[in-house]
Order: structure tokens, then C-alpha cells, then sequence
């Protein structure tokens, strides 16, 4: 399976008016930190982790021709907000798109985007099937078992997705016992890692640390990263071994 990181970046902390910070400023391509998203390629298909606003220019950028599905880990606006984008794949495929989270991620999604299933639907908007899924139990897609994890974002549930050896976790905070435990074994982990200083609903830089170690994976990638995180190369130079700033555009094959 190949992961490319559609974006690594996230809507906390980012000013709604021009940034003259480090980060914001650096030439290094590595510091453009778009919100939040992978793709996953394997057995032929296609799959994205989590469409934000970004989503339209993630595709164009990584000239992804075909989309198969879509998993949601939550409703938050950097996580779906670029949904409505889905209605080109739509009309190039000519088949609807389905849309893999729980019940109150969809519910989210009817209110959202309510005029995608309303029951006179306006030509070409987009054609979404909604599939609800559950916490710690796997589904099988496109020949691959897929398990959604439940992980904490404050008090907000939040899936994670594991295949094979590899998972992928963001907006976390918490973690369960239940969900450390169907996380054993993994040896690729992508984890969220907002900043260094406390925040409520995301994990620091040094709980993250605390986090991987605990999974033990052989690798893993921070993702999830606001600009007050710092600079890639700055970052990178603290990490323990096999601990990695994740950039967007970067791929994993795994």
C-alpha cells in the first residue's frame, strides 16, 4: 500500500489574517502544511483519509485521477469541509462515493450538506452513500480489513484506521486501553502532534512522544502540526530515532 500525506497541517492556530511567523515565511517547501489528510493506494483503488477545505487542491497537486472512497474520522470543518469536491469524481466516474464513518459523523454530513440528500437532489450535486462503520470492528474494503479505533478528541469520539501493519490517528488527546490494545503490533504509526505547549483536545508534542513509545512502533510520523510547532527542520533535529516530521507530499510505502 502506498500513503501519500495530502497534508499535514490543521486549522488551530492559524490566523485569519497574513502570518509573518517562521514557519509561515520559511522557503522551506517542507513548512507548507496543508489541513490534514492522507491517500491511500492499494489493490488498484484509491481511498482518502478526511476531505477539509484543502481538498480540491490536494487532488489537482498529487493529480489523483480516481477516488473510490472516502473514511471520515470526524465532523470537525478541517476534516470534511472540501466534501462538496467529490461531485467531479462523481461525474468522471459516473457512480456515487462512499463515505466511511460513524453514525454521528454522517449526521453531521446530512446537515452539512444537506442538498446532496434532500429528496429532490439539484443536477450534479454530489452523489455521496454514506456507510456507517464502528469502533473496533473491522470492514473489508476493496480486499483489505479495515479497523476503526475510537480515540478522544477531548470529549469528542474520533476514529483512527488501522490496515495491516499501519495506522493512522489524528485529533487525538486520549487513547483507551481497549484502543492501545488494537493498536499492538503496528509498524508504521501516523500520529497527531499539535504543538509543545498544553492544549486541550490535542496531543503535545510530548504526549505524542509518550504515546508512540507506549505502541511501539518501528516508525512513526507526526501529522496534525500548527505553525507554533516550529519548523520541520528545527523539529526534526529533536525527534528520538524513528520518530519523523511527516511533510505534506511525502509517501510511505507500507
Amino acid at each position: 500500500m502506498r500513503v501519500t500525506f495530502l497534508g499535514t497541517g490543521t486549522s488551530q492556530g492559524v490566523p485569519v489574517i497574513a502570518c509573518h511567523c517562521q514557519v509561515c515565511q520559511s522557503t522551506d517547501p517542507k513548512d507548507n502544511r496543508l489541513r490534514s489528510s492522507i491517500l491511500l493506494e492499494y489493490n488498484g483503488y484509491t481511498v482518502v483519509v478526511d476531505t477539509g477545505p484543502d481538498f480540491r487542491y490536494q487532488m489537482l497537486r498529487q493529480k489523483v485521477d480516481r477516488l473510490d472512497a472516502v473514511l471520515m474520522t470526524h465532523s470537525h470543518k478541517d476534516h470534511i469541509a472540501g466534501l462538496d469536491d467529490v461531485r467531479a469524481y462523481n461525474y468522471q466516474q459516473q457512480q456515487s462515493i462512499p463515505i466511511y464513518s460513524n453514525k454521528a459523523t454522517h449526521d453531521a454530513l446530512r446537515k452539512e450538506f444537506y442538498y446532496a440528500f434532500s429528496d429532490y437532489k439539484y443536477p450534479g450535486v454530489p452523489q455521496l452513500e454514506l456507510e456507517e462503520i464502528h469502533a473496533g470492528e473491522a470492514f473489508e474494503l476493496y480486499g483489505e480489513s479495515i479497523l476503526p479505533i475510537e480515540v478522544m478528541h477531548f470529549k469528542m469520539p474520533v476514529l483512527g484506521f488501522r490496515i495491516g501493519d499501519f495506522a493512522y490517528i489524528t485529533d487525538a488527546k486520549t487513547i483507551a486501553e481497549e484502543s492501545y490494545a488494537q493498536l499492538g503490533g503496528v509498524k508504521v504509526l501516523v500520529l497527531n502532534a499539535l504543538q509543545k505547549e498544553p492544549h486541550i483536545s490535542h496531543l503535545t508534542l510530548e504526549e505524542a512522544l509518550e504515546v508512540a513509545q507506549r505502541i511501539g512502533p518501528d516508525q512513526t510520523f507526526l501529522t496534525h502540526i500548527s505553525h507554533r510547532f516550529g519548523q520541520h527542520a528545527d523539529i526534526q533535529q529533536e525527534l528520538p530515532a524513528g520518530v519523523f516530521v511527516a511533510y505534506d507530499g511525502l509517501q510511505l510505502s507500507v
